[in-house]
């Protein structure tokens, strides 16, 4: 590998490009031209046109040595990506569950009947990714697009305030450093037009600002269903595809995960358990040509059984992994509590 230092040093270079090279703490020049021009503004802070001088360098410098063999090209890329990275949901009995979180490079689905829960628990990973890597967090902001109601605030804030209850495994003095209110972005997109814009313009901007590394639709099922009728299918598929790509770029151009919130439908039959878990009366909204686009598929459902702690109680929830390249099928019981959403290991 080549020192970035050493070759900069020989190359004509703004000195704010080689102290931002330093600052980012970039190994090699391999490991620079692997990495997306937005990616590189992410780390760097560097300008759009400062990143396009830095691979051009970089670039230069790999011509004039031995060229590396693809194995270790695709080594540098794949440590660069850290695929191996997850969200935490702040719950190690429900990050147990996940294996550490939701994964970046690709869409999470996480449907249920109202009131199940999903919404507590999207907000929830929007306070988990401010907090650093050492924590589970991803160091940056969130992204949260409503589409049905307004954004749960109140809730919000109370999360906010029961962050040191929730989050105990953190130091006092980093949860109340953290401005958690100043990184969450929330858009609304009341239609199909708006939800396009929202995607293909805004949340590009911020990501490659490096100021939100995680986005929520919240949800996806609520624009379709009501813009499209049943002989609309073919349209309705097109549409659906052409969001699930917007979604599915911005998760591996940016390296993050994305969170889409769904409905869900009734069963009559229960023959085909591909679509939903087997146990329950009801299935994830917009069909197969939905289905074919998520990488991880997660269910809550609300269960009959109730739990108490102290002078709170709560209804049981169950999150289900349906299904993941990563996971096993399982599910882990659940309770929201005042602090947030927290795996119950033995609800009696």
């Amino acid at each position: 590998m080549l020192n970035v230092e050493m070759i900069w040093d020989q190359l004509e270079l703004n000195p704010t490009i080689k102290a931002a090279v330093k600052r980012a703490q970039l190994k090699s020049v391999q490991e620079v031209v692997c990495i997306s021009g937005p990616e590189l503004q992410r780390i760097t802070g560097l300008s759009r046109s400062d990143v396009h001088q830095l691979l051009t360098a970089a670039a230069t410098a790999c011509r004039r040595h031995p060229p590396i063999t693809a194995l270790q090209l695709q080594q540098v890329k794949d440590q660069k990506l850290r695929t191996d990275l997850r969200l935490s949901v702040g719950c190690p009995v429900l990050d147990q569950l996940l294996r550490g979180g939701l994964p970046v490079g690709g869409i999470t689905e996480l449907s249920g009947q109202s009131g199940a829960g999903k919404t507590q628990l999207a907000l929830q990973f929007c306070l988990s990714v401010q907090y650093p890597a050492v924590h589970g967090g991803l160091d940056a902001g969130a992204l949260y697009i409503c589409t049905e109601d307004l954004f749960p605030i109140k809730r919000l804030q109370q999360l906010i305030s029961e962050q040191s209850v929730l989050r105990s495994d953190i130091p006092p003095s980093l949860i109340s450093s953290l401005h958690f209110s100043d990184h969450i972005f929330i858009e609304h997109a009341s239609d199909l037009n708006s939800l396009q814009v929202c995607l293909s313009r805004r949340a590009p901007l911020l990501l490659a600002q490096g100021r939100v590394r995680f986005v929520v639709v919240d949800s996806l099922a609520a624009l379709f269903r009501c813009e499209f009728q049943a002989d609309d299918w073919l349209e309705r598929n097109k549409q659906l595809l052409s969001f699930s790509s917007i979604l599915r770029h911005l998760s591996l151009e940016f390296n993050i995960p994305v969170l889409c919130i769904n409905q869900v439908t009734d069963v009559f039959n229960q023959s085909d358990d591909s679509l939903g878990p087997s146990s329950s009366a009801v299935s994830p909204a917009l069909g197969l040509t939905w289905a074919n686009q998520v990488l991880v598929r997660l269910m809550m459902q609300r269960l009959h059984g109730t739990v108490s702690r102290g002078d709170q109680n709560s209804t049981l929830r169950r999150l289900e992994v349906v299904f993941a390249p990563h996971l096993p099928r399982g599910g882990r019981d659940a309770a929201v509590w005042k602090e947030g959403v927290r795996g119950v290991l033995d609800p009696d």
